[in-house]
């Protein structure tokens, strides 16, 4: 059984696979203090119903975790193959881009499964703690993208400086008009993220020649899915899907 760990800003996902199959996965808050041992304690808790882990693949924007981390798969994990996502480790996916070191591992991931499941070009709209948009090309190059606040920091800032103003629930609101502040509120993140996303995803498909296959990922894209007119599929898994691909490159 592989187990697929994806280390973000504010979550981290992990998954297990038997084969291709994606058995079960989980989502747990991202803690940049938590020890080797705790993260050892947490991933054996979760793990306890399953198979014996026979091969780990992580990845990590966070390098404070990383590092832990690290020292949970040697301490604990000593005798089972290990692969994390970083420069040096085959992916297959070629980086079309100035500084390819700048790239998050997230993000190479993403490209190689979209490419994988979807063909090219794609993008990939990643809704976490920034919104990233991954331009992966026909034959499963990385090209570029653009990366914008995500919602939930968006709404922490807009709540911390505007005196009147306070973090609501994010659900669609009765009209795009809000009738009070909580409302005003609701139509202003929602409908305002979901037209940055149509937005940037019309340029940059056009920018590919008119054509671009538009795929959603990430723990907030359930809240933009209904109102984007440009998401065509929706991919909660992708990250893992790519991180047992990479793993079987490496294998």
């Amino acid at each position: 059984m592989l187990l697929a760990i994806d280390v973000g800003n504010t979550n981290t996902v992990l998954g297990v696979f038997t084969g291709e199959k994606l058995e079960h996965s989980w989502r747990v808050k991202t803690d940049a203090r938590a020890t080797a041992d705790e993260m050892a304690l947490l991933y054996r808790g979760l793990l306890a119903e399953f198979s014996p882990v026979d091969g780990i693949v992580a990845c990590s924007t966070v390098p404070a975790v990383l590092r832990e981390l690290r020292t949970m798969l040697g301490r604990y994990y000593d005798d089972v193959p290990t692969v994390i996502v970083e420069p040096g480790v085959r992916t297959g996916v070629p980086l079309l881009f100035d500084n390819p070191k700048e790239i998050g591992a997230d993000r190479i991931v993403n490209t190689l499964a979209a490419h994988y499941l979807y063909g090219g070009p794609v993008i990939v709209v990643d809704f976490g703690t920034s919104t990233n948009f991954d331009v992966v090309g026909a034959k499963g190059e990385f090209l570029g993208g653009a990366l914008a606040p995500g919602i939930e920091i968006s709404v922490d800032a807009l709540a911390a400086r505007a005196a009147q103003l306070r973090k609501v629930e994010l659900v669609r609101p009765r009209s795009a008009i809000g009738k009070n502040t909580v409302e005003a509120l609701q139509s202003g993140i929602l409908y305002g993220f979901a037209g940055q996303v149509d937005g940037l995803v019309r340029r940059i498909t056009a920018e590919l020649g008119g054509e671009a296959t538009v795929v959603a990922t990430g723990g907030l894209a359930p809240l933009v899915l209904d109102e984007s007119e440009t998401i065509q599929h929706h991919e909660p898994d992708l990250t893992l899907i790519g991180l047992r691909l990479v793993y079987e490159k490496n294998g």
